[in-house]
């Protein structure tokens, strides 16, 4: 696969490089330009603490002992002085136990002196510092050395003593160009491996967002056999998931329109045709004859009806069947709202000799929507009044059977075969409406999505030559 100038494998790669081209650059600065700055903050931090440390052993009578461990351990120089500038003591990593050519009283050896380390060339600049200093402590740095001085107590002697302490700064200059050297190897042969996984790790990330670009390109297609390997994270996996219940629904909807052209183009066709055809009628011929002329003019309503309640009929499914949003449901007077539809019905139908037997408790309360929970008893009713037999006998029936709520409307029509019965409720299962009973077939499907919608259930019971009974049973409050 040919690699974009902006895919998200190059950007991922591009994004790695930079990182480790950033690290690198962070480990480069403390470790050459910032190392002697963190060192020498270090080593000073160090000779303070150690000062310290001495100051706070001083009055100790193996006050040597310690100065000589302690000095070994932090590699500094140690001297303790009068304030003369006679030696008392001095110590260093390298040699202890050097005391002044002045006499030691506390030593048997009365009038002996020994050895001892030289003090440096600045001690006296020193030793004035400490000596002016109002807190009794100073600091000489240069660039090679760092001093720190205080005055302290000292065991056996009454006047104050001198702390001197000496380490050298700047000791890893040639510790910082092995280190450099050492950079470059490690610098290049990571960027080498870092590349190489980069590589890796941008084909096996950009690998899955790939397959699901080619699988989203050909949503809703009959033909989307596109290979995508779960399991690489969880997003990704969703993302699939919802890319193939998409895909469903994109295919469904073509459905739909697809089953909407073969299944209503006819019904469309015919009250167009007739219409037309009676319009034509009374244009060259009937418009002199004026009972003619009614007739016809009757006949181009009733088709224009016919034609706007399949209209209806169609808009409404496909309002139900296409939101996603849910229907606001609030507490519904299912007693109530039969009753109403049922009144609809007895006012419209009676004068044609209609009979709408009625049997509503009261009192039946449902959480729904009122308007569509209507829209389902008025289609049912619709379906009976059309299937009703020779007596124009309607049943209406409102009961509460636990927690159910059970409407019933039924017929003493011609009946249903059994074969039937299981498609009734299918969108555009026209069978019984083209011999002139119904308008589009999707009368009992409007049904069932709004009960579905209500999380309740539609049944039909009907018996060839008998009636039919319609009923949903939705859950009571």
């Amino acid at each position: 696969m040919k690699c974009k100038t902006n895919s998200f494998r190059k950007k991922l790669l591009t994004y790695f490089m930079f990182f480790t081209v950033v690290i690198f650059t962070v480990l480069w600065l403390l470790q050459t330009v910032f190392l002697q700055k963190f060192y020498n903050g270090m080593i000073i931090r160090n000779t303070i603490k150690v000062a310290d440390k001495i100051a706070s052993e001083s009055q100790s009578s193996d006050i040597t002992s310690y100065i000589d461990d302690i000095s070994r351990k932090n590699s500094i120089l140690v001297f303790v002085t009068d304030t003369d500038g006679n030696i008392i003591y001095s110590s260093d990593e390298y040699k202890k136990g050097h005391r002044g050519r002045f006499r030691d009283e506390r030593s048997d050896l009365k009038n002996e002196y020994r050895q001892y380390r030289e003090l440096p060339e600045n001690y006296s600049e020193f030793l004035s510092a400490v000596k002016s200093s109002g807190s009794g402590k100073t600091v000489i740095k240069n660039e090679d050395s760092y001093v720190y001085g205080r005055l302290i107590d000292y065991y056996g002697y009454n006047d104050k003593a001198v702390l001197y302490l000496s380490t050298p700064l700047n000791a890893v200059g040639s510790t910082a160009r092995i280190i450099r050297i050492q950079l470059i190897w490690v610098t290049l042969l990571s960027i080498i491996i870092a590349f190489v996984l980069a590589l890796f790790m941008s084909k096996s990330f950009s690998k899955p967002v790939s397959q699901l670009n080619e699988k989203a390109h050909k949503l809703g297609e009959n033909n989307d056999d596109v290979d995508f390997n779960e399991g690489f994270c969880t997003e990704l996996d969703e993302l699939n998931k919802t890319l193939d219940t998409t895909s469903e629904k994109l295919k469904k909807n073509r459905d739909f329109q697809n089953e909407l052209l073969a299944n209503i183009s006819h019904d469309l066709r015919t009250p167009l045709t007739m219409i037309k055809g009676y319009a034509e009628m009374i244009r060259d011929i009937s418009r002199e004859d004026e009972k003619q002329c009614a007739e016809d003019v009757a006949v181009i309503v009733e088709e224009t009806d016919r034609l706007t309640a399949l209209v209806n009929e169609i808009l409404e499914y496909s309002e139900l069947q296409m939101s996603d949003s849910e229907a606001v449901m609030n507490d519904v007077d299912l007693s109530e709202t039969v009753s109403s539809v049922a009144d609809s019905f007895g006012k419209l139908y009676s004068k044609d000799g209609y009979v709408f037997e009625r049997n509503i408790a009261d009192g039946v309360h449902v959480k729904g929507n009122v308007s569509r929970l209507q829209r389902a008893v008025y289609n049912l009713l619709d379906n009976a009044v059309r299937h009703a037999g020779e007596d124009k006998w309607v049943g209406i029936s409102l009961k509460s059977d636990k927690d159910k709520a059970i409407i019933e409307i039924s017929d003493h029509g011609s009946g249903i075969a059994p074969d039937e019965l299981e498609h009734i409720w299918d969108r555009y299962y026209t069978k019984r409406q083209r011999n002139g009973k119904g308008v589009s077939g999707l009368g009992l499907a409007i049904v069932k999505q709004i009960v579905s919608q209500h999380n309740g259930v539609c049944k039909a019971e009907s018996e060839v030559g008998t009636g039919s009974v319609f009923s949903i049973e939705l859950n009571a409050e």
